[in-house]
């Protein structure tokens, strides 16, 4: 699942990045004007930079696809990259039916049953969401101002995001990879429960 070197990336992975930048056209972060489609290259990217292989990056380049993009299904995902890169997207896919205290706890739960590609990029998505809400804390003026874009506010949005990090390490120590991500996004939550009132 790691590759030696990612100087040049393969045909499906400029697939993968060109689909990505079509599909969340328009998008933008929650709460702010940057464009959404930095948030799967950002993915990509610290992946990358861990050495991950090509259908670890394609699978983060479109893990958001399917979720949030009108015309895009796990099956036309599986037709251009294959049965391993659909598998990993369907795992990072939240079912949004139900409530958001269900719809987190359902994520935890999966956590125990991803395989290594799955955990590597679901950290990963989550490492970059992390770092960019700290930035977000970290430059408001008020940073209690923030904290609007989230439906459940500053406690329960933390205390999720402490739950997915101990279990998402606990999985990656189990499969003794990408260790060193799990390690990062436990000390980015660390940060962000000073912005915890």
């Amino acid at each position: 699942m790691t590759s030696a070197s990612n100087e040049h990336f393969s045909d499906q992975v400029e697939l993968a990045l060109r689909i990505s930048m079509e599909a969340h056209a328009g998008q933008t972060r929650k709460g702010q004007l940057t464009p959404y489609v930095t948030h799967p290259i950002h993915v990509a990217l610290l992946l990358a930079r861990a050495g991950a292989d090509d259908l670890t990056l394609q699978a983060a380049l479109l893990h958001d696809v399917v979720e949030d993009c009108e015309g895009w299904t796990l099956e036309g995902v599986e037709t251009l990259f294959g049965a391993e890169v659909a598998r990993t997207v369907c795992d990072l896919t939240e079912d949004m039916r139900g409530s958001w205290e269900s719809r987190k706890q359902a994520a935890l739960d999966q956590v125990a049953e991803m395989e290594g590609r799955s955990l590597a990029v679901k950290t990963a998505d989550k490492l970059h969401n992390m770092q960019t809400l700290l930035a977000s804390l970290s430059a408001a003026p008020n940073p209690s101002s923030v904290w609007d874009h989230f439906s459940r506010g500053p406690g329960p949005t933390i205390g999720y995001a402490r739950q997915l990090a101990e279990a998402l390490m606990t999985r990656l120590r189990e499969v003794g990879e990408f260790e060193p991500l799990g390690e990062e996004l436990l000390e980015v939550v660390d940060r962000l429960e000073r912005f915890v009132p």
